[in-house]
C-alpha cells in the first residue's frame, strides 16, 4: 500500500467528522440519561434505608468536632521531653520551619494512666479518661494546611478545597436512613453563634441536596416554623398533605432528573412528618433529673454542650445516621493563653462528653454508634508569642504535621493509642495517618466500601477518599 492510498482511507470530509461526532455525543448522551434513570429507578436519591456493602459494625455516627484544633501536648500525647526542655531553642529535628514560633513550651497539665489499658490522658480531661478502655487515641494524624478553613474541609470532606459532601453527606447517601420522620443527617450548632465554615459543616456539595444535613437548634423549636400558627380540625391537615403530595409528584413527572426539586419537596414532606418526631426527638424534659444532672444541665459551664449531647444520644436511639455536634467560631484556637483557653474548653465539654459515653453504653447503644473526637489539627509544641505575649501566658499556632483525635463504640477496639509523633510532639513518625485513612475506617465500620461509596460528578467517580491511596486502619477495629 503506498502513502497515497493511506492518506485516502484515513481522510474523510468535516461532514463525516460531524456526523460521526454527533453519533458519538448521542452515545454518551445517550447513555448518562440511561444511567440516571437506572439510578433513579433505584431510588438512590432518596432517604430509603439501604443495604450496606458489608455488614456493619456501627449504624450510626456522633461526631464532636472541636473547631479550632486542641492541643496534643496538652491533652492526649504526654511528652516529658518537651516538658524537660520547656523555655529552650527547639532542637533541629523539630525546628518550626516557618519561624512563627519560639522556644518550646510545655504543659503544666498532669498526665494520668487510665483503665486496665493504662492509657495516659491529661488531668483536664477526667470525665473521658473513665472510658480508656473504650477509646482508641490516634496519636499520628497530620494534615495538609495550616489554615483553619482549608483544614476543615480535609477533616469534613476529605481535600482542602471547598464544595465538596461531608462525612455526614457520604454516610446519607450510602445508607440512607431507618427512620423516615427524622433526617438521616442532623447538625446541632452551637446557639452561641456559628462555627467557623457554617452550614459548609454539613454540607452535601455536588451530592443530590436530599444529603445535606438539617440543621437542629437546641433553644426553642428544633427547626424554625416546625408547628402550624393555628390548630386544624379533624382531618384537615392530612387531607391538605395528601393534596400537596399528589400536586407534587405531577409537578415532579413534568420535570424528572431535577435534584434540587427532589430535595426540596422530600424536605417539604420529612417536615411534616417531623411535626410530632423532632419535637420528641430533642425534647430533654423527658429524661430524668439523674441524665439531666449527669450531662451537666444544671450547671451554666457545661449547659449548652451537654444539651446537645444529650439530644445527639436522643437522635440516635431514634435512628438518625449521623449527628454532628458544633462548637461556637473556633474555641481551641488558643493563639494566646493557651493553658487558661484549653482549660475553659474542657471545662464546657469534657463532663458532657464523658456522660454521653456513659449513657451510651448504659442503652446498650456504644456498641453501635461511633464516637469521633478532635479538631480540623493540633497546636505546635513551641510557644506562639503574639502580640507581644509575655512568658507564662503564651499560646500555641496551628499545628497540621502531628496531632491526636480519638474513636470509641461501634466496633473500635478501645484502649489503645496508636501511632506516634516524635519526642516533643512535632511530627507524626509512626504510623502516619492521613485523613483519607480516618475517613477510609468510618466508612468500613458503617459498612460501606470508601473505594466503590462513589458518585459522578463532572464525568468522574467522586470518593471522600478521592485520589489517595487511603486504607482502613484494621488495627483500630474489634
Amino acid at each position: 500500500m503506498n502513502d497515497l492510498t493511506i492518506r485516502e482511507h484515513y481522510e474523510i470530509s468535516r461532514r463525516q467528522t460531524l456526523k460521526q461526532l454527533g453519533a458519538g455525543l448521542g452515545g454518551v448522551i445517550l447513555s448518562t440519561l440511561l444511567h440516571e434513570e437506572a439510578a433513579a429507578e433505584r431510588g438512590i436519591h432518596d432517604l430509603q434505608p439501604r443495604s450496606p456493602m458489608h455488614t456493619p459494625k456501627a449504624k450510626a455516627v456522633i461526631q464532636l468536632f472541636m473547631h479550632g484544633g486542641p492541643s496534643q501536648v496538652d491533652l492526649l500525647d504526654p511528652k516529658p521531653l518537651l516538658n524537660k526542655h520547656s523555655g529552650e531553642n527547639p532542637p533541629p529535628t523539630v525546628a518550626d520551619d516557618e519561624e512563627r514560633t519560639k522556644y518550646l513550651l510545655g504543659t503544666p497539665f498532669k498526665f494520668n494512666k487510665h483503665g486496665e489499658s493504662g492509657i495516659e490522658f491529661s488531668d483536664q480531661l477526667p470525665s473521658i479518661a473513665q472510658h480508656a478502655d473504650k477509646i482508641a487515641v490516634i496519636r499520628s494524624m497530620y494534615g495538609e494546611h495550616r489554615n483553619h478553613e482549608h483544614s476543615i474541609w480535609l477533616a469534613q470532606t476529605g481535600l482542602i478545597i471547598p464544595g465538596r459532601p461531608t462525612m455526614g453527606a457520604w454516610a446519607s447517601y450510602g445508607l440512607g436512613t431507618v427512620n423516615q420522620n427524622l433526617p438521616a443527617y442532623v447538625a446541632l450548632p452551637d446557639p452561641a453563634g456559628p462555627s467557623t465554615d457554617g452550614a459548609r459543616n454539613w454540607s452535601s456539595g455536588w451530592l443530590p441536596p436530599v444529603y445535606q444535613g438539617t440543621a437542629f437548634r437546641s433553644v426553642g423549636s428544633p427547626v424554625l416554623n416546625l408547628q402550624p400558627t393555628r390548630a386544624l380540625v379533624g382531618d384537615t391537615r392530612q387531607r391538605k398533605l395528601d393534596l400537596l403530595r399528589t400536586l407534587n409528584r405531577k409537578h415532579q413527572n413534568r420535570h424528572p432528573q431535577e435534584l434540587e426539586l427532589d430535595a426540596r419537596i422530600n424536605n417539604l414532606e420529612l417536615a411534616a412528618r417531623m411535626q410530632l418526631a423532632a419535637t420528641d426527638a430533642v425534647d430533654i424534659t423527658r429524661e430524668s433529673a439523674a441524665t439531666q444532672e449527669a450531662y451537666g444541665l444544671n450547671n451554666s459551664v457545661t449547659q449548652s454542650y451537654g444539651k446537645r449531647c444529650l439530644m445527639a444520644r436522643r437522635l440516635v436511639e431514634r435512628g438518625v445516621r449521623f449527628v454532628q455536634i458544633m462548637m461556637k467560631s473556633q474555641p481551641w484556637d488558643t493563639h494566646t493563653s493557651n493553658v487558661a483557653n484549653t482549660r475553659k474548653c474542657c471545662q464546657e465539654t469534657d463532663g458532657p462528653v464523658g456522660a454521653l459515653l456513659t449513657d451510651l453504653e448504659q442503652r446498650g447503644l456504644l456498641d453501635s454508634t461511633l464516637v469521633l473526637w478532635g479538631g480540623e489539627f493540633g497546636r505546635t509544641p513551641g510557644a506562639e508569642l503574639r502580640g507581644g505575649t509575655a512568658k507564662g501566658n503564651e499560646g500555641r499556632d496551628h499545628h497540621p504535621y502531628g496531632f491526636s483525635v480519638w474513636m470509641a463504640g461501634g466496633g473500635i477496639r478501645g484502649g489503645q493509642t496508636y501511632g506516634a509523633t516524635d519526642d516533643f510532639g512535632y511530627r507524626a513518625v509512626e504510623n502516619r495517618t492521613k485523613y483519607s485513612d480516618y475517613h477510609a475506617t468510618v466508612l468500613h465500620l458503617l459498612g460501606l466500601d470508601h473505594e466503590n461509596l462513589v458518585h459522578e460528578h463532572n464525568g468522574r467517580n467522586e470518593r471522600l477518599t478521592d485520589v489517595y491511596d487511603a486504607h482502613v486502619i484494621q488495627d483500630l477495629l474489634t
